[in-house]
């Protein structure tokens, strides 16, 4: 009888033991870094609230079994939703191609009405028509123009009533000459206008009619050559370093309207652009370093990246320059601590 009652009591505890792991399971697959962390926060004894003998039964009293279901309820109702961009209205430049056009798929994937604007109508109106009418619009916009810039953030605020999130995308690269001595002073220029200043317009304009409404979110495509030099021209590098500091400079400024304003930097994306300016043949991305072997960097994983800033889970986010790099602008491989090679 005493084997017995040993075996039951042994059965009983890895039945609890079961049900313990299946409870931080549902926890985890559910729950947000943050939400999480709240949960074991009143639940973990390196906290010193409770000894380190607390017993995970205490889950079915009554009152901490209505907190556990009250949680998981509301992250369960977020989950299934799945749309975190739901009744938003987005601006996306240079969403004709490449990665503008993979954003505004994306976004309206995540229930947002999307106004795409960009100089090439006849790719820009494709776009929208895959994404359907009632769900993205097409506006002609050359964004070194300010009266462009003014009247497509004015119709898309008369058409939709508002304007959430900003995307200035636009961005060109010039030829990459390596000697600065046969750079030209007008080529230089030309990318900063579009770059630069494009990206200035945008931020300006939006926050116009951000600011009455006292929230708003805005997103500035920078790049890893914002951050390191020796990568691409030195237009094309000067422009990115200075959206990182715009960014930062607008974000200080408009964060008392309740506007968001940050940065997104990624490593090389097979665009036409990028095809272009490092002239890639069949081999593509393959050919360009990136410290994540194996690993492809694709619009969609920018797309995702903004879907993430623009979103509620980053209303706490400004000023923020997110590298989608794979850790490339913190890995020096001439020092050779880590070498692959």
């Amino acid at each position: 009888m005493a084997d017995l009652s040993s075996k039951a009591q042994v059965a009983k505890r890895i039945h609890c033991h079961k049900s313990c792991f299946w409870i931080v399971f549902k926890i985890l697959v559910q729950t947000s870094s943050l939400e999480l962390f709240m949960y074991f926060r009143i639940r973990n004894p390196a906290f010193g609230l409770f000894s380190t003998h607390t017993n995970f039964s205490l889950i079915s009293s009554s009152s901490s079994q209505r907190s556990y279901h009250h949680l998981m309820a509301n992250l369960s109702s977020e989950a299934q939703v799945g749309k975190r961009l739901e009744g938003k209205v987005a601006l996306i430049t240079g969403a004709a191609q490449g990665i503008g056009a993979c954003m505004a798929r994306v976004f309206v994937n995540h229930g947002a009405k999307v106004v795409c604007v960009d100089i090439n109508e006849e790719l820009g109106r494709s776009v929208c028509d895959d994404l359907g009418a009632e769900n993205a619009s097409f506006l002609y916009c050359d964004v070194t123009k300010e009266s462009d810039i003014e009247n497509a953030i004015n119709r898309t605020v008369h058409e939709h009533g508002k304007l959430d999130i900003m995307i200035n995308n636009a961005g060109i690269a010039d030829e990459g000459k390596t000697s600065i001595l046969d750079n030209d002073l007008s080529d230089f220029e030309r990318v900063m206008r579009l770059n630069l200043s494009g990206v200035f317009l945008g931020i300006k304009h939006a926050a116009r009619v951000m600011i009455p409404a006292r929230s708003g979110g805005i997103i500035n495509l920078g790049s890893i050559s914002g951050s390191i030099g020796g990568i691409t021209s030195h237009s094309y590098s000067s422009s990115k370093h200075a959206v990182v500091g715009l960014t930062r400079n607008a974000a200080a400024e408009l964060g008392k309207h309740g506007i968001r304003v940050n940065c997104l930097s990624s490593h090389v994306v097979l665009t036409p652009l990028s095809q272009n300016f490092f002239n890639f043949g069949e081999e593509g991305q393959s050919r360009v370093y990136t410290n994540l072997e194996g690993m492809v960097l694709k619009p969609e994983d920018l797309a995702n990246a903004a879907v993430y800033l623009a979103s509620e889970e980053a209303r706490f986010m400004s000023g923020h320059n997110l590298m989608l790099d794979g850790g490339f602008t913190v890995t020096n491989p001439a020092f050779g601590l880590f070498s692959r090679f």
